[in-house]
């Protein structure tokens, strides 16, 4: 027999401190504001030599990592973006940054603390000047990071001579234009300490190819459709999710607890049920507060960026990791005490139906260490689908499956007999949650890995962790391993057994994927087959081309449509499509021989080699700064959608030959939209 154990971990403090620190990442609550603040001004302003200072002030126990800080945290970056000025120098700062030894990157990481006065002088080119500052970075403490967002527009007054003028005039003339000119991706200065100028390339400024091509898709549009089938599949994977939170050991031992009470309270069945739906509708009405509240927060666009950012993806992987430990007995998680100590103190002071409210909410509070990952991992499916209302229907799922019980069980108190009894198999449960979240959490890990192109879990590697995780599982229900907590088992009932013979064939089932088999069934969660290093699969289909222009080029030089494939690192339903559609042997040969398929990731983090900065539909300026960012404003832009899978054939000019295919795993479907597209072609005037 195996024994696990993590006893180091339970200490009263590290409890709290970890608890808070999960809460806030469910929640999506963490941000930068508490630890670093920002303050700016215009130097020696109505002179000949103005200078703009950028001051943060760090909170002590936090540092902020510096400009050259090429290992380890990520670096302090400034982008401007001048009218009327131009940057004279890079940007420095007033203090010498730290330098120490980090043990986990083995690497010196510069870094400030406490205050620092970041300046960027200016040589004027006019009297009067505007200058736009975004910064990013990342502040950071012994326990964590956030990163740094913040902006400012400076205003100035400064006195130029006319030699400034003569030598200045044609940059004038030029940062005139880019003020008003409304090409669909201007020219642009976009800085880190530098004046070099970031220009879009020429096919992109002055070619037809990225012009707006909605009215021509307004007959094929089925965006409406596509958001019902996503509203749809985040209410039910939230229902299953309140159907697991159930049968955990801190939900289920408390539904026949508050029926009876509810029973024993009320003397008349017909109120006790009154009360018992009442309780119901409270826990709804929680937990869709917690999902329009993220959605407050941030907004469906912010959601989806977030959850595709390696901080983020990052952070949960650990979160899940911490969660497995914590199911499988290395710690227990609780919120603090006194939070659950007030809220029962709002249950003894209230009467009604408030009362019942905040017994509600004790129960959210209570089961918090045994729904908080599963609350997390669905807000987090939620914000990849860009759907501002996703959250608010997740968390109803959720809280639907959750207080069913309570009021069902209160209008049929006969059936709470047939409740099975709290014991050891409830360990067991959220033991294998444990390992179901191991698993999961190699899932966020994965996103960040293929968004930055790290390439540390390529799809070989995730398959073998995922080998071992679920062989281990299926190990584990036979009784071979044992946690802190278990119970002894002294034999292996008919459910444990079939269970792990599901677990263990699973393993077995993912072995091929070693070699490249599809493994369709886990297509969702796996990286794409592209990453496989060792793969004797030839079934699969391949972007001929990952840029848009160039794909334009290619098309033009072959004589053939283009099928654009607007798909993401983190899109699920984009890994389905690949493995259940273009894998069928008559699409992929049609793909393969008729069309060039581009495949433009919207989360691609790798930076652009200029930034370009657009003005959106709304008005707001907004700078592109890496690939993703490009073609997500392309698919926006030019076709008005959002939507990831997202496919559309267009002719060598760009134009649109058939409608747009989301998400839907209909293999004939996909076929005929991939014969309309090559029939409109064949059928223009060429």
């Amino acid at each position: 027999m195996i024994y696990i154990s993590i006893d180091d971990f339970t200490e009263t403090q590290m409890r709290k401190n970890l608890s808070l620190f999960i809460l806030m990442l469910c929640f999506g609550c963490i941000s930068a504001l508490a630890q670093i603040s920002w303050s700016f001004n215009v130097k020696d302003d109505k002179t000949d030599h103005p200078a703009l200072e950028i001051t943060a002030t760090i909170a002590p126990g936090y540092h902020l990592y510096a400009m050259d800080n090429t290992n380890g945290g990520m670096p302090l970056e400034f982008f401007f973006s001048f009218k009327g000025a131009k940057a004279d120098g890079p940007v420095t700062a007033d203090k010498k940054y730290t330098t120490e030894y980090n043990d986990i990157f083995e690497t010196d990481e510069h870094f400030y603390t406490g205050k620092v006065t970041f300046t960027q002088k200016l040589t004027p080119v006019q009297e009067k000047f505007n200058v736009s500052l975004e910064i990013k970075g990342q502040v950071c403490d012994d326990k964590g990071c956030m990163q740094v967002n913040d902006s400012h527009k400076f205003s100035g007054t400064a006195l130029i001579n006319n030699t400034q003028k003569d030598d200045t005039a044609a940059e004038v003339v030029n940062d005139s234009d880019a003020e008003t000119a409304n090409t669909l991706l201007p020219d642009s200065l976009s800085l880190t300490g530098t004046d070099a100028p970031a220009t879009a390339s020429n096919e992109v400024t002055s070619g037809t190819w990225w012009d707006n091509v909605e009215a021509e898709m307004a007959a094929f549009e089925n965006e409406p459709e596509q958001q019902e089938r996503s509203l749809w599949y985040i209410f039910i994977a939230g229902f299953i999710g309140g159907l697991i939170a159930l049968v955990t050991p801190c939900v289920w031992p408390l539904i026949p607890m508050t029926v009876s009470f509810f029973l024993k309270q009320n003397k008349s069945k017909r109120k006790a049920v009154t009360s018992a739906i009442t309780y119901g509708i409270s826990i709804i009405v929680i937990y869709v507060a917690l999902g329009l509240l993220v959605t407050i927060l941030f907004g469906a666009s912010a959601l989806n960026e977030l959850a595709t950012s390696a901080g983020f993806n990052i952070a949960f992987f650990i979160l899940l990791v911490i969660f497995a430990i914590s199911f499988m007995g290395g710690f227990e998680l609780t919120l603090p005490a006194s939070w659950s100590n007030k809220i029962d103190s709002k249950v003894d002071s209230t009467t009604g139906y408030l009362s019942i409210f905040f017994m509600a909410f004790t129960l959210a509070l209570v089961s918090f260490s045994c729904t908080g990952p599963i609350i997390g991992t669905l807000l987090v499916e939620a914000a990849a689908t860009s759907n501002f209302i996703s959250p608010a229907v997740g968390m109803f799922g959720f809280a639907l499956a959750l207080a069913l019980p309570f009021s069902l069980f209160a209008i049929f108190p006969t059936m709470l007999k047939s409740l099975p009894r709290s014991g050891g198999w409830m360990n067991t449960v959220k033991v294998v949650l444990g390992f179901l979240e191991l698993a999961l959490s190699l899932k966020f890990l994965s996103v960040a890995d293929l968004a930055y192109g790290w390439r540390i879990l390529d799809r070989e590697v995730f398959v073998a962790l995922w080998i071992v995780i679920f062989a281990l599982l299926g190990i584990y229900l036979l009784g071979k391993i044992t946690f802190p907590h278990d119970d002894k088992v002294e034999k292996v009932g008919i459910t444990r057994f079939m269970l792990a013979t599901i677990s263990l064939a699973f393993a077995v089932y993912m072995l091929p994927g070693l070699w490249g088999a599809p493994l369709k069934s886990i297509s969702a969660f796996t990286p794409p087959i592209t990453t496989q290093d060792f793969n004797l699969y030839e079934g699969s289909v391949h972007a001929q081309v990952n840029d848009f222009e160039e794909g334009m080029k290619l098309a033009e030089k072959l004589d053939k449509p283009v099928l654009l494939d607007f798909s993401g690192f983190g899109c699920v339903n984009c890994r389905k499509m690949e493995a259940a559609v273009w894998t069928d042997p008559a699409v992929k040969s049609k793909i393969d021989n008729e069309f060039v398929l581009v495949t433009l990731m919207v989360d691609d983090k790798n930076p652009l080699p200029e930034p370009i900065k657009i003005t959106e539909k709304d008005g707001k300026e907004r700078t592109l700064r890496t690939y993703g960012d490009k073609w997500s404003y392309l698919e926006r832009t030019k076709f008005g959608a959002n939507a990831q899978p997202y496919h559309v054939i267009v002719d060598k000019n760009a134009k649109p030959l058939s409608p747009a295919f989301v998400y839907k795993e209909d293999v004939p479907g996909y076929l005929n939209f991939l014969n309309t597209g090559t029939k409109n072609f064949k059928n223009q005037d060429r």
